[in-house]
């Protein structure tokens, strides 16, 4: 992703394991000028522990959006919807969480690589055309340190 493809401000966080190898990375997204995020995009690989929620309960993403919105209610994850949509030459299958929140809109899809890509916004659709924004974080980053 490059940020000069957003207005307004970008930050990135890493996941650290133990051993020095990341365990994800996630993208905070403040189109507000300060406001508050108005998304959070997290690339997790595969046997990241972020991944592993319990049914019903929502994605890390979803919960860091919360956090930083400073919004303390419960939310959880209420159904999942698969669509298919054109990345370029590429067919992505998205699926669309439903949360009990209906301010929030979440979508995940996986890579080829095996990366599990989660895009939670705040009060705002997520379309098709989001994903062309999205240039994948290099599979190197995910080594370990």
């Amino acid at each position: 992703m490059d940020p000069g493809d957003w207005p307004g401000n970008l930050g990135a966080g890493l996941l650290p394991a133990p051993d020095g190898s990341c365990q994800g990375v996630f993208l905070r997204y403040d189109l507000f000028g300060g406001r508050g995020p108005a998304m959070v995009i997290g690339n997790l690989p595969e046997g990241s522990p972020a991944r592993d929620v319990a049914d019903g309960e929502v994605p890390f993403e979803v919960a860091q959006l919360l956090l930083a919105l400073e919004n303390g209610e419960e939310v959880t994850v209420v159904g999942a919807e698969d669509m298919p949509v054109m990345q370029g030459d590429n067919l992505l299958i998205v699926r669309r969480l439903k949360l009990s929140e209906t301010r929030i809109s979440c979508v995940q899809f996986d890579r080829s690589d095996k990366v599990l890509v989660t895009i939670a916004a705040w009060d705002r659709p997520i379309t098709d055309d989001l994903y062309a924004l999205l240039k994948p974080l290099p599979a190197e980053l995910f080594q370990q340190g």
